[in-house]
């Protein structure tokens, strides 16, 4: 089991990257950097790839529909290049509100976009020959009657350090969670209670990996949440937390009937906090919302307590079929936390 981290996206970023360096030298492999409509992750990306020597740099995720497939490709491909093999590329279709909101683009065929714009990384990748492609989504070149006419394929001018870079999807939905398993290297689950992922997710898993090709290997998962160690009231407080973020996801990242969170949670068996922690959320009323999150599931979601207590959950994550246990910690020296864990694990 690999341990990695989420970056945090919202605070101090320069001092972020400052304890991925010292994380690094204690085992940290991966460290995860998410876009949303805040700075680029690809800047951050590239930042870290000069101050770091072995850590794997990941999106999580580049959203589908605000850059062209091809982009996409060059991107991870010169990232690829500039930390000398460390790139991990995590993509996510996001979700209406984002895409529609923030970029100005139609939400259209998620499924379809994710699966082609994988096939055409992987195209731009190999560099066998010039890049074409026929797809519901994507047509390259673009075919007679669309432009100027002028459009011929292209290959990628540099030859790429790696021609297969590791591809995560975050997904949640049934039939993109099955798509998931068939054809991307790992998987990018949010809000990740091992003890009913297999309920949740089971049957979609299972229908992706039937069909998913030899070369891929094992389906690799990367999930976990915030990690604490200690005893007593005042330790399990730090589950609060966790509390806005989870209410944000489940009431408001989304329209109601459009929150694949919200359905996540239902799907767990959360239905009535679910559409009570909508309801506060999107009335203005975080606070509320927040403490309607179930005590369960901030548990279930989260690494918090006695040691003992911790290394159950991680055995519980490691169970679950987790590969790469993504933790955000919660100490007064993270360093030594996560040299501890690394030690378990």
């Amino acid at each position: 089991m690999q341990i990695s981290m989420p970056l945090n996206y919202s605070g101090d970023i320069k001092k972020t990257v400052d304890l991925v360096v010292e994380l690094e030298k204690v085992g940290l492999d991966t460290v995860w950097v998410a876009e949303l409509y805040g700075f680029d992750a690809v800047s951050l990306m590239g930042y870290l790839a000069a101050r770091t020597e072995r850590v794997q740099i990941g999106s999580a995720i580049l959203p589908l529909y605000s850059r062209t497939p091809t982009l996409i490709a060059q991107t991870a491909a010169g990232l690829d290049y500039l930390s000398g093999g460390r790139a991990v590329l995590g993509l996510g279709a996001s979700g209406p509100q984002v895409i529609e909101g923030w970029h100005g683009v139609p939400y259209t065929k998620p499924l379809a976009r994710t699966r082609e714009v994988i096939e055409i990384c992987r195209k731009v990748w190999a560099r066998r020959g010039p890049l074409t492609h026929e797809g519901s989504v994507f047509s390259l070149p673009l075919p007679p009657g669309e432009g100027t006419g002028l459009g011929k394929p292209l290959k990628i001018i540099n030859h790429p350090v790696r021609d297969r870079i590791p591809v995560f999807v975050a997904s949640l939905g049934a039939k993109n969670v099955e798509m998931t398993a068939e054809v991307a290297d790992g998987w990018l689950p949010h809000l990740f209670i091992p003890e009913k992922a297999a309920d949740v997710w089971g049957g979609a898993l299972a229908a992706g990996r039937a069909k998913r090709s030899p070369e891929l290997g094992e389906l690799q998962i990367a999930a976990g949440g915030m990690i604490a160690i200690g005893e007593g009231e005042e330790t399990k407080r730090l589950l609060d937390f966790a509390r806005p973020m989870i209410a944000l996801y489940v009431g408001g990242m989304g329209a109601r009937g459009k929150n694949f969170y919200n359905s996540v949670a239902r799907r767990y068996g959360y239905e009535e906090a679910a559409e009570k922690i909508q309801d506060l959320y999107l009335s203005g009323k975080k606070e509320e919302a927040a403490a309607a999150v179930p005590e369960e599931m901030v548990e279930l979601t989260n690494l918090v307590g006695p040691e003992s207590y911790v290394r159950e959950r991680i055995e519980a994550f490691r169970e679950a079929g987790v590969t790469h246990l993504n933790l955000t910690p919660f100490a007064d020296d993270p360093v030594a936390l996560i040299e501890k864990v690394r030690s378990w694990v």
